[in-house]
């Protein structure tokens, strides 16, 4: 059995001065071992928060998990203690941040906040941690490793940041390695290198990664399998040639047809128009109807299950339905895009 990760019903909610907000309603899925989970979608649509909700990094006590299951290696994280928590966060549990400047102290040199991981999890001298660091710094492509162990995250690129935050990640050589939007602010070049330097991690090491980006060209490139999220719903889960080729939920359609292209035509891109459902009084049914060319009156009334389009591809919607008309998966966009 190679699941590694399983996430049932998960329901995150928060808590503001204007009332509940339903962050994340019901999400399911499922993680092996040595994959890449892309986790897509526009902003809002509950990718960071799930991702969080995954580590127990949620703002307390605004945010708070309602319901669900995370079962990691058949324990529900969701039920642990935070001493417990501790124990598998950087050990088990990794995540890489957006912002690498962020994400590092800047009073402290990049050497000992490696360093602190591994004393912390590990029962090494500092000596030893020290020279773990080291093999790391090299491991993640930083020259003169040694040089750099004692430089502080200012004297450094944001390259060398992000990857500074990567060894970080991997000191415990985690099962489970979440990177939230690793590469966003990056230039392309360095985009490029710090997601092959991710591949090549993972060929050596064998860690599962869930990927969480709105950057689709990324998710062609590193993962296996996509969860496309809309409204805090995963709306469609599927391999990336599935997604990519086959897409059957219309929210996947608009957002593959808003990408640019190398042939592209027209002077205007395709557009999702509207905007997301306000989730502090989520819709009854799904919560892209409003926005869905091909919306149906069931649409507006009532959650869509989610319904197997194969093995490996489910997708909840209500046009899968056999009792639906049958759909055009190009036009609907562009009759509402560019008109």
């Amino acid at each position: 059995m190679n699941k590694l990760l399983e996430v049932r019903d998960l329901e995150v909610s928060f808590s503001t001065y204007v009332g509940e907000v339903k962050a994340v309603r019901g999400v399911s899925l499922e993680l092996d071992k040595g994959e890449t989970l892309a986790i897509v979608g526009e902003s809002g649509s509950g990718k960071s928060v799930t991702s969080k909700s995954l580590m127990r990094l949620l703002p307390s006590p605004m945010a708070r998990i309602k319901n669900g299951e995370i079962l990691f290696e058949g324990r529900d994280v969701a039920k642990l203690s935070e001493k417990e928590m501790q124990d598998i966060r950087g050990a088990e549990i990794s995540m890489i941040f957006q912002d690498p400047m962020t994400s590092l102290n800047p009073t402290m040199t990049v050497g000992k906040q490696i360093d602190e991981v591994i004393l912390k999890h590990q029962k090494v001298s500092k000596a030893e941690a020290a020279k773990r660091s080291v093999e790391l710094l090299a491991l993640v492509g930083i020259p003169q490793p040694e040089t750099r162990y004692k430089q502080y995250p200012h004297q450094m690129s944001g390259g060398m940041r992000q990857r500074v935050v990567i060894a970080m990640a991997l000191a415990c050589n985690p099962k489970i390695l979440i990177a939230d939007e690793p590469t966003t602010a990056l230039d392309v070049t360095i985009q490029a290198q710090i997601l092959d330097l991710m591949r090549d991690l993972q060929e050596k090491t064998g860690t599962a990664i869930i990927l969480i980006t709105h950057d689709l060209g990324v998710v062609a490139n590193m993962a296996s399998r996509v969860a496309v999220m809309y409204a805090g719903k995963i709306v469609e889960v599927g391999t990336v040639d599935e997604i990519f080729y086959q897409p059957k939920h219309p929210y996947t359609m608009g957002l593959l047809a808003s990408m640019p292209k190398l042939h592209m035509q027209e002077e205007q891109l395709m557009a999702i128009p509207g905007t997301p459902p306000d989730l502090l009084d989520p819709p009854k049914g799904c919560g892209f109807a409003s926005r869905c060319p091909y919306a149906l009156e069931i649409c507006l009334s009532y959650q869509p299950e989610h319904m197997r389009c194969s093995d490996t591809h489910q997708a909840a919607c209500w046009l899968l339905d056999e009792r639906a008309p049958k759909m055009d998966d190009t036009v609907g966009w562009r009759e509402r895009s560019l008109t």
